[in-house]
């Protein structure tokens, strides 16, 4: 009701009061037989009267009318059977006694049944029993059967007004709370008291009205009501929880005589705007001032040891509650805060033996036991505690607790795991909660699984903010950019009011050069929103812009940033363009970019972030002095304990070729994880190490995930291992990676090279149609060319293409390979010409280098050379080399000599392209030219890798 409606219905029974009269007299006016007496006389003219507006309530009776109808009454009351004064009296007592027992606990009926026994007995007159009555309508949370009774009662005293406005206050209807108590001020004949002020103080805070919270400290300081310590400590909760706590601390200071509850006001209020070194000062304080802490006060200093991550002030603190008698008790928010505590400092041993030596555990015990599980990586306990949780009696899981799990399924991608959470949610009815749908769309968007995501937002009644951003933001991370705009669009139709959250979920769908407007638009919504100097927005719409290849609007951003802003997290930005440059193959830009932020006339400092990507720049680049360089750098700053640098350090060395370097960092690496496994596992296949690839799989202190099983595969690949790859493909089943696109991908490139294209084959159509990635498609055309299939490659391109899957750089370097391993001239030169017009993809070196071969191996060398000189770029050596091989072929003299003296300036330390014309002299009989050749190759120190062949013998 508001707060209109609640004026209307104080003023009406205000103005029935000359028109009819109340039993206004209390007991010490009347004895209470009169009082019983009238009051059951009365009630019997109830339905004669009046019709009820509430079932159980007694309207007002009317004494003007009751001449007229005392017949009937009293012809009425002489049905009723007789008692003696005495015993009515002892019934009215027992009544009252019976109606105050049940405020304690109260529910509909229990209310209802005490309504009706003071009904009875005539006790509705008497105003403490109506009170009691209003408080247990309001605890049984029926506020309407409140408003009903304090609507009927003509006479009310400050007690009942106060009782009506805490009912208001209990049952979140605040406003109305306030209307009465302006009300209240109009009475001539009622006045507030300290305590009408505390209650509608309270009303302000829970309302976060500064401004309404200053009118009533400004009425309390008028009436002398700041004598009242409970009035004050409401006043210092409700500055604080409107984020004055300077005003709280001025009332703190004010106060002449502060108890236990001003400390804890004063010290939560402090906990509350994040202020916790004042908290702690507070609590010396209060512990110098000779006030004895309570359990509020233990709690909100452990707490605020956590915040700040002082385990030894928390131990002292506990060894204190100790002290004091608060271990073991039914108050157990000290202990519950206890294990928050140790969860987040670390030391998750001591929160266990904490929580099971607890002898009252809450389910906000069990949440904070979960949450420092989580917390600390215990993961399996995590579930292993909401598994022992589901089978207590007294204690079940609630929506906190599902808010817990669900982030550790969506962070770990455990999708099975999120799924039964969900199930539990159904079953035990708290899946209609906001807070815990939206957590359940973050997670199936995390999962992969956007469609239930879909679902579950399509299927919310009334969504909040969170809930649109969630599911903008799973569109956004799951690729589907479009449809994150076009629900952004919607979104903009619907509120009014966004938040930082909001711009975080829509950037990220701006990541092609086609979405690069679009991403401008937010930039100018940014703008408008007020969010261009956060640090938070600055970097996504950085990353933006490098992920549309607008570098120069990226670092023009960067460099725009105001001095104020950018000094508070610099380094943070510097990362941003780094990173973004890295991750979008941008390598000599992120070096670039991380000279010039050395250049700075601010110093900024690099930190293990900057270096990762760094280091990994130098390995994409094949620059392994500039990574030396680097990992100097990190020994000198150490940051080459950092486990992410040591990895990045791996990689590094590993695509640079310096294996040893890579195994030497892996051997000293005292903190390996998963990852670093990995690092070293690909180093090794990437150095055509296979055989010390599975050594070391088979020493892994891991649990393989699927990045493990690519690299292993990778191996086995280059060893024609197929045994150990079926060995592989057999735990690939057991921990359900078969629907990972690049394990199956390299499933498929193990068997084709090991001989079995069949079993490819059946990898292949066992796919679901959805899960075959563009690596899949890839892997399987490449493995029809392999075998000289160069037609059912053709066919399987067609295919994907019908299919709705876009073919990739990589798609055309295995058709144009299977139609130059099959003599497919036209074909693979008709499909070279369409892979600009037709699919949007720009030729590369890799293109050139199978067009110059497949021109080269049907004889066509004119063309071929004709072909490189029309390149718009300079071509790489490479594309060169194959029309030198050609030129071998074919037995090309002239044109060899011509193309080998050009790679000799660009690469003349490759002993390869020696060889290949001397050969070229040696077939025309030239043995001079091919002897001066050797010759030159053994002055420069070259010599040619030495061929070799596998066995499998003795590998496992």
């Amino acid at each position: 009701m508001g707060g209109r409606g609640v004026n209307a219905k104080i003023r009406e029974a205000a103005k029935s009061r000359s028109a009819n009269t109340f039993l206004t007299q209390r007991t010490s006016s009347l004895s209470l037989y009169q009082v019983s007496h009238r009051t059951t006389h009365h009630s019997l003219l109830y339905n004669y009267l009046h019709k009820p507006t509430h079932p159980l309530l007694l309207i007002k009776p009317l004494f003007n009318s009751f001449s007229s109808c005392s017949s009937n009454a009293f012809q009425l009351f002489n049905e009723m059977p007789h008692r003696g004064r005495e015993s009515e009296q002892t019934l009215f007592y027992h009544v009252i006694g019976l109606i105050k027992s049940f405020t304690a606990r109260p529910t509909n009926v229990t209310s209802r049944i005490a309504h009706c026994l003071a009904f009875k007995v005539g006790a509705l007159a008497h105003l403490p029993t109506s009170t009691s009555l209003l408080i247990a309508y309001s605890r049984a949370a029926d506020f309407s059967s409140s408003w009903a009774l304090f609507d009927e009662i003509v006479y009310r005293d400050v007690i009942l007004w106060n009782a009506m406005i805490t009912a208001s206050v209990e049952n979140q209807c605040f406003e109305i709370a306030v209307n009465l108590f302006l009300e209240l001020m109009r009475e001539k004949e009622v006045g507030f008291d300290s305590t009408t002020l505390l209650i509608v103080v309270s009303a302000s805070s829970h309302m976060g009205n500064l401004t309404q919270g200053r009118v009533l400290h400004g009425i309390s300081f008028k009436t002398g009501g700041l004598s009242d310590s409970f009035l004050c400590n409401a006043l210092i909760d409700m500055y604080a929880k409107c984020g004055e706590l300077s005003l709280s601390e001025c009332v703190f200071e004010g106060m002449e005589c502060r108890d236990l509850i001003s400390w804890n006001s004063i010290m939560r209020g402090c906990a509350y705007n994040n202020y916790p070194e004042k908290c702690f000062c507070y609590f010396k304080k209060m512990a110098y001032s000779g006030e004895e802490a309570d359990n509020v006060s233990l709690t909100c200093a452990v707490s605020v040891s956590a915040l700040l991550g002082k385990l030894s002030f928390g131990q002292a603190i506990h060894g204190w509650g100790i002290k004091l008698g608060y271990k073991d008790t039914s108050h157990n928010s000290f202990e519950n805060s206890l294990i928050t505590l140790y969860s987040q400092c670390g030391d998750i041993e001591a929160a266990e033996i904490l929580f099971k030596e607890m002898k009252y555990k809450d389910v906000i015990s069990w949440n904070a036991m979960l949450e420092g599980l989580a917390l600390n990586q215990r993961i399996w306990e995590a579930f292993d505690l909401l598994h022992e949780m589901q089978f207590l009696g007294c204690i079940q899981p609630d929506s906190v607790t599902v808010i817990t799990i669900i982030p550790l399924c969506a962070e770990l991608m455990f999708l099975r795991e999120g799924r039964a959470v969900h199930g539990l949610t159904v079953r035990r009815e708290i899946g209609s909660h906001l807070s815990v749908t939206n957590s359940l769309i973050d997670m199936y968007s995390k999962c992969k699984d956007v469609k239930m995501a879909e679902q579950l937002f399509k299927a919310i009644p009334g969504r909040d903010l969170v809930s649109w951003n969630a599911m903008i933001s799973g569109y956004s991370q799951n690729g589907h950019s479009r449809e994150a705009q076009y629900l952004f669009k919607q979104l903009l139709q619907s509120y009014s009011q966004f938040s930082l959250s909001t711009l975080l979920a829509i950037l990220p769908s701006c990541d092609s050069s086609e979405f690069l407007q679009f991403g401008k638009s937010i930039h100018c919504w940014q703008t408008k929103l007020g969010f261009a100097n956060n640090s938070l927005a600055v970097n996504s719409l950085m990353l933006m812009y490098v992920n549309c290849g607008d570098l120069l609007a990226c670092f023009s951003l960067l460099q725009t940033v105001s001095a104020a802003a950018a000094a508070a997290a610099d380094i943070d930005r510097w990362n941003t363009a780094i990173a973004g440059c890295t991750q979008n193959g941008h390598f000599w830009e992120a070096l670039k970019a991380f000279n010039i932020m050395r250049e700075e006339p601010i110093i900024v400092c690099h930190d293990s972030v900057t270096l990762f990507n760094l280091i990994s720049a130098c390995g994409n680049l094949e620059l392994v002095f500039e990574g030396g360089t680097l990992h100097g750098l990190a020994l000198k700053t150490s940051l080459e304990s950092d486990i992410r640098v040591q990895n990045a350090l791996i990689t590094m060395y590993g695509r640079c070729g310096e294996i040893e370097d890579a195994r030497t960092i892996f051997r000293l690496s005292c903190s390996r994880n998963l990852y670093s496994w990995n690092c070293m596992i690909s180093a090794f296949s990437q150095n055509k190490d296979g055989r010390k690839a599975l050594e070391l799989f088979r020493r892994i202190e891991f649990k393989p995930n699927e990045i493990t099983i690519v690299g292993i595969l990778s191996a086995c690949t280059q060893l024609g291992l197929l045994r150990h790859g079926k060995q592989i493909h057999s735990r690939v089943i057991r921990f359900g990676f078969q629907g990972n696109s690049f394990v199956s991908a390299a499933l498929l490139d193990m068997y084709s090279n090991c001989g079995r294209l069949d079993t490819a084959i059946q990898i292949f159509r066992s796919l679901p149609e959805p899960k075959r990635s563009v690596a899949a498609w890839n892997s399987m055309i490449s493995a029809f060319g392999f075998h000289s299939n160069s037609r059912k490659a053709i066919e399987l391109f067609h295919e994907m293409w019908e299919s709705g899957t876009r073919p990739t750089k990589s798609t055309f370097i295995s058709l144009l390979s299977a139609c130059s391993h099959t003599g497919l001239v036209n074909e693979g030169v008709r499909y070279y010409n369409n892979m600009w017009e037709l699919f949007n993809v720009e030729a590369e070196t890799e293109h050139h280098v199978c067009m110059v071969d497949m021109l080269g191996r049907a004889g066509r060398l004119d063309e071929a050379y004709e072909f490189i000189r029309q390149i718009p770029t300079r071509p790489e050596p490479g594309v060169w080399g194959a029309l030198l091989s050609a030129c071998n072929y074919h037995g090309d003299l002239k044109m060899g000599r011509e193309v080998a003296e050009l790679l000799f300036e660009l690469e003349p330390d490759n002993v390869g392209y020696y060889i290949s014309l001397s050969n070229m002299h040696v077939a025309a009989g030239r043995w001079k030219d091919a002897v001066e050749l050797r010759r030159m190759v053994e002055d420069k120190g070259l010599k040619k890798p030495a061929a070799y062949s596998l066995i499998d013998v003795g590998m496992g």
